[in-house]
């Protein structure tokens, strides 16, 4: 038990209870409500999850569950994962696996448009593959694509043809495409990582993120293959993806990275373009990317794969240009992020690796919590600062902290979202 990081994750909580409080913020009430990343459906998760450990009452987590629900929100087009009708079902799901029964009706009516969407994204994305044209990065990214609809449906019935449909359509992601002449693997994009115009992603760009790259579809094939739920081709896409991180892979001093983007300059030459240690977060970096890679490892059945992949965490965790560059707390791409990775891998480990792993983690707790820090106090300037969001704000911090500080996995599925598990 790392009692500091348990107690701010407690403190947080504890202001984020209210459903008046003034801590939520007006991105909380107002046009962020639907969004996981920022909203109630992200909150919900946090009190969903210590209702389930014991640590609170469950009317604390229905009652933001509810308020959840107390709006129109969004489906169809408009919505994604993360924002709308499926990020409210990802809640209500963590909720509904604790509570058998109670929310029944409202998930089967959430499942049917999740499926129906989920059905509308395929048709436009073979119809797109079968015109041999590029994808954007929405299309199949795990924040608003494919990826993300595939992991909630690999959660609520990991056999169903519904999760064979998107496990297809990411096995045709890995066909080679070609772009102005030049081949380029399948999840090629023109849409800019930096979702504004950038000149530097003029001819396009692979993203190696779990967030929004290749690491994430990656991901979603290793559990399905995980949960015995296989299609055509599917083993070779796992080792397509796999050996397009082999061939951009960095060598640093303590292990291997990789970038979070290959551009077509860098493809051409076969060189990646220098640049500073880059942070070694779940949404960019070689933590998501090792988690990525240990889960396709164990899928294949590759001990040696999956040593290299835990190693590549360590690694990672023990750079000090590396957690330098790490600047913040979030479950994003900060402190918190690193140790709940870090919880899920040693969870899988090689005996060999596991305890290094978990020994790596006090530390990124202290980066979060220092010694001799006052929780409350830390709890109440984390939201000043922060916000009260999921992604980047204290309900993903508290969320990320409570594993890491217990040493006991999780007791809800809330982090199947992030395909970390």
């Amino acid at each position: 038990m790392n009692a500091p990081a348990a107690e701010l994750s407690a403190a947080l909580a504890g202001l984020l209870t209210d459903l008046r409080s003034p801590a939520l913020g007006p991105r909380t009430a107002a046009e962020d409500r639907q969004h996981l990343a920022y909203g109630l459906p992200g909150i919900a998760l946090l009190h969903i999850e210590r209702a389930a450990a014991g640590l609170a009452p469950w009317s604390i987590a229905h009652d933001w569950l509810t308020a959840a629900v107390g709006q129109p929100f969004t489906v169809g087009p408009d919505s994604h994962p993360f924002y709308g009708g499926p990020a409210l079902a990802h809640a209500v799901a963590c909720a509904g696996d604790h509570m058998p029964g109670a929310y029944a009706g409202a998930l089967a009516v959430l499942d049917r448009r999740i499926v129906k969407d989920t059905h509308r994204r395929l048709t436009n994305a073979h119809d797109r593959l079968d015109a041999g044209r590029l994808p954007v990065m929405a299309e199949y990214d795990t924040i608003r694509g494919l990826a993300g609809y595939g992991a909630y449906l690999l959660r609520r019935d990991p056999g169903s043809t519904d999760v064979r449909a998107v496990l297809g359509y990411c096995v045709r992601l890995t066909d080679t495409l070609d772009h102005d002449g030049y081949p380029v693997p399948g999840w090629w994009t023109t849409t800019p990582p930096t979702a504004r115009p950038d000149h530097r992603f003029a001819g396009g760009h692979a993203n190696t993120g779990l967030s929004h790259g290749i690491s994430g579809v990656l991901a979603l094939l290793a559990l399905a293959a995980r949960h015995k739920t296989v299609v055509g081709g599917h083993h070779d896409a796992i080792r397509t993806i796999l050996a397009w991180l082999d061939r951009w892979q960095e060598n640093t001093a303590t292990g291997p990275a990789w970038p979070h983007w290959v551009t077509r300059d860098e493809l051409r030459t076969g060189l990646p373009a220098r640049s500073a240690p880059r942070r070694p977060s779940w949404c960019y970096g070689t933590a998501g990317v090792a988690r990525a890679q240990q889960l396709a490892a164990l899928a294949l059945g590759d001990p040696g794969r999956q040593l290299d992949a835990e190693k590549a965490l360590i690694g990672a965790l023990t750079d000090s240009a590396q957690l330098k560059a790490t600047t913040d707390n979030g479950l994003c791409h900060g402190f918190t992020g690193l140790a709940h990775v870090a919880g899920r891998t040693a969870q899988d480990a090689h005996p060999s690796t596991a305890g290094q792993i978990r020994a790596l983690i006090p530390a990124l707790l202290a980066a979060v919590c220092p010694p001799g820090a006052d929780p409350a106090d830390l709890a109440q300037r984390t939201v000043e600062e922060a916000g009260s969001g999921f992604l980047d704000g204290a309900a993903g911090i508290a969320l990320a902290l409570l594993a890491p500080a217990t040493g006991a996995p999780p007791r809800t599925s809330w982090d199947a979202c992030l395909l970390t598990a």
